[in-house]
């Protein structure tokens, strides 16, 4: 898909047991823009669904901004306004938001997330994302990113209303590639134990109702 165009996509997840609570940094499904020919080292997922300590967590990236980011914290920052926590990467001049999480992640284990931006805006809805212990876990996402501003992503989980991301969202360099690409399966750190992850009712579609199944919920979406 182009870069800049919006697609809804549903995928179910179900974590094998036992989850894996050691500190590494998993990715179980990420959206990405291509690296093109550009000298980027790291190009990060623009939106990503993570676990670490055996907890689920998600999170939306896009280029470092300087002089839009508050006080540093010992835990994830409490931004107010809808501004979201960010991790600064200027090394990779880059920056990774937290906008989501299930209910057993602690405040010190977001601590990278001290500072606040208003680039990237979020409207949360009461939903806590399900544990990973909980079966399985139906997602649906809404994905445009937009490096100028522009960008906007929903989020569901078993069909609940979790976040909208709005705002800068995925990075823009000179020889980025023009298009979005989705992609699952286990991947970051390595782990020294097996362990499967499971993948069903892979859906794309240009319309929220083929993903989604809720005409209330899908008609409440402001594009």
């Amino acid at each position: 898909m182009p870069f800049n165009e919006g697609i809804w996509y549903g995928i179910s997840v179900k974590f094998d047991e036992p989850i894996p609570k050691q500190h590494h940094r998993f990715v179980f499904a990420q959206w990405k823009r291509e690296s093109g020919t550009t000298k980027m080292k790291h190009v990060s997922p623009y939106l990503a669904f993570r676990m670490k300590g055996g907890r689920i967590f998600i999170t939306v990236e896009t280029n470092f901004y300087p002089g839009e980011l508050g006080e540093e914290e010992a835990e994830i920052a409490k931004c107010e306004n809808g501004k979201a926590p960010v991790w600064l990467r200027p090394y990779q001049k880059q920056m990774r938001a937290l906008v989501a999480y299930d209910d057993r992640f602690k405040p010190s284990e977001g601590k990278r997330f001290a500072a606040c931006t208003d680039k990237i805006k979020l409207t949360k809805y009461g939903n806590k994302l399900p544990q990973a212990k909980s079966g399985w876990i139906d997602f649906a996402v809404f994905s445009k990113p937009g490096a100028d501003g522009d960008g906007h992503i929903e989020l569901f989980a078993n069909r609940k209303h979790v976040v909208t991301i709005k705002g800068h969202i995925g990075q823009k360099a000179e020889g980025l590639g023009a298009n979005q690409y989705f992609k699952f399966g286990l991947y970051r750190d390595p782990a020294p134990q097996d362990w499967s992850v499971y993948y069903d009712n892979f859906i794309r579609s240009a319309k929220c109702m083929d993903v989604l199944k809720d005409e209330k919920a899908c008609h409440a979406i402001k594009y």
